[in-house]
């Protein structure tokens, strides 16, 4: 239980990083750490993983593959939890680190993308179960400072393994960390430390229909036909669609009751994260492939133009991070807008333009994700009733790393049949941008809806009223831990 400091005293940098708060803010800080670098440092091997085993066809499928590990992540307790998700982790990192070929790689990446979606799943439960409400956005401004670190080494790292020949190394470096993580949870969380909304039940029919709707999705990218391929994919999306209604009316459910409801702030909040985190990804996984293969960069060099959507997101989220209530609508609609035309920008400048056009569009793609990222998050929060506080807030980062594997495998699709299927080369890289990039605005733009509506709503907090079972919430204590 975190007391915090009198009620109705103005939060600041110091109460965050008090003596009694400090180990558990840093060790949340390195979980998110372990899956931000993650994209970064895939995003620059992985055209050197295709060069050496193969799997051109498949080159999207090492996002998605992790992503979809990350959905099927359940969450238990913080200290034993975050410490068995860092063995987890690391276990993937062996078995891609060692793969002989494609298919143990991309289990491997399923396996690693298991232990992240604990980590982060706990790191987002463990900020409003460990955190006074005034101090979320300080800690969710952390959160995406952890990306601007990311931001800097990730590409470093991928970059100078990628350019010795020996990509295998990036995740036997990430494999010792995540042992690290586990240790230094089991030392640093006290026994005792257990969320009293930990699941008993898994809902285990959504978790696999979701399953089966990103892997529909994912193989219409490796299918000949460009009919067979829609139709696939058309199938994998229809799919989740069902999923989603149908989790609504579960008795155990993977995301709040409300979140089916696009009148409340969780239902538009969820829906911009998901369609958001969709339409941006494209972004990520083939950036860096398409800025060597044209424009003839190395991985690093290419890595870090594609990290300026992170940097634009780190910035822009520590600028924002004391913007008072007032201010905060205009945030969210403005960073949903930003979103949108960032993209926009990178599929006109992605075929035809220099360096510095591309990382602009990143750099704005990423600050729109900044500008309103924080806000959007605390507006769901304030929004779930108090029974579900622990599924409202692990349901964030479930919805974003849907998006990221919904749009990873579509962005596979859509990159095999320009002919990526066979391997990069100049000709196709010259045309795809428009393609891969410009596909995904319209799937962005409705998140820029469901967060220009979501910043409409007046603000109000289900967690103070009858829904909340009962428990009344204080501005000091968000729940028992």
């Amino acid at each position: 239980m975190d007391h915090g400091s009198p009620s109705g005293g103005q939060a600041s940098w110091s109460e965050l990083l008090a003596a009694h708060r400090l180990a558990t803010f840093v060790l949340l800080c390195l979980g998110v750490w372990l899956n931000a670098v993650d994209a970064l440092v895939a995003s620059t091997i992985m055209p050197s993983v295709a060069r050496d085993i193969g799997g051109y066809a498949y080159f999207a499928w090492a996002t998605a593959g992790y992503m979809l590990g990350s959905i099927l992540a359940e969450r238990v307790g913080l200290r034993r939890g975050l410490a068995l998700c860092g063995v987890l982790y690391a276990a993937g990192c062996v078995m891609s680190a060692l793969a002989p070929g494609v298919w143990p790689f991309l289990a491997g990446r399923l396996v690693q993308g298991a232990g992240a979606g604990f980590i982060v799943g706990l790191c987002y439960v463990g900020v409003r179960a460990q955190f006074p409400e005034r101090l979320w956005s300080f800690m969710f401004a952390s959160l995406s400072a952890v990306w601007g670190v990311a931001t800097l080494l990730g590409p470093l790292m991928g970059g100078l393994f990628a350019e010795a020949h020996f990509w295998r190394g990036v995740f036997w470096a990430f494999g010792l960390q995540a042992v690290a993580f586990a240790v230094v949870a089991m030392i640093a969380l006290p026994t005792s430390d257990r969320l009293p909304e930990a699941r008993r039940s898994l809902p285990v029919a959504q978790l696999g229909l979701l399953t089966l709707a990103v892997a529909l999705v994912a193989a219409a990218g490796v299918l000949g036909r460009p009919l067979a391929a829609a139709l696939t994919a058309f199938a994998g999306l229809a799919l989740l669609w069902i999923t989603l209604k149908l989790d609504g009316r579960s008795r155990v459910r993977l995301l709040p009751r409300a979140a089916g409801d696009l009148s409340s702030a969780p239902g538009l909040g969820y829906a911009a994260v998901l369609c958001l985190s969709a339409g941006a990804i494209g972004f990520s996984v083939y950036g860096a492939a398409l800025l060597q293969t044209r424009l003839g960069l190395g991985p690093l060099a290419a890595g870090y133009v594609v990290a300026s959507e992170s940097i634009g997101w780190t910035v822009t989220a520590l600028w924002v991070a004391r913007t008072p209530p007032a201010g905060q609508a205009a945030m969210i609609r403005v960073g949903g807008s930003l979103v949108a035309l960032g993209l926009a920008g990178c599929a006109l400048t992605g075929s035809s333009a220099g360096v510095w056009p591309i990382a602009l569009s990143g750099l704005a793609m990423g600050g729109g994700f900044g500008l309103c990222w924080s806000f959007v998050s605390q507006r769901i929060l304030g929004g779930v009733p108090e029974m579900e506080g622990a599924l409202g807030s692990a349901a964030i980062p479930t919805l974003q790393i849907l998006g990221n594997a919904v749009g990873s495998a579509m962005a596979g699709v859509v990159a095999n049949l320009l002919g990526f299927a066979h391997g990069f080369d100049r000709h196709t890289a010259d045309h795809a941008a428009p393609w891969l990039f410009g596909l995904f605005v319209p799937v962005a733009a409705l998140g820029g809806l469901a967060a220009w509506r979501l910043a409409g709503l007046p603000e109000r907090d289900d967690r103070r009223d009858g829904m909340g079972g009962g428990v009344q919430a204080s501005d000091d204590v968000c729940s028992v831990g």
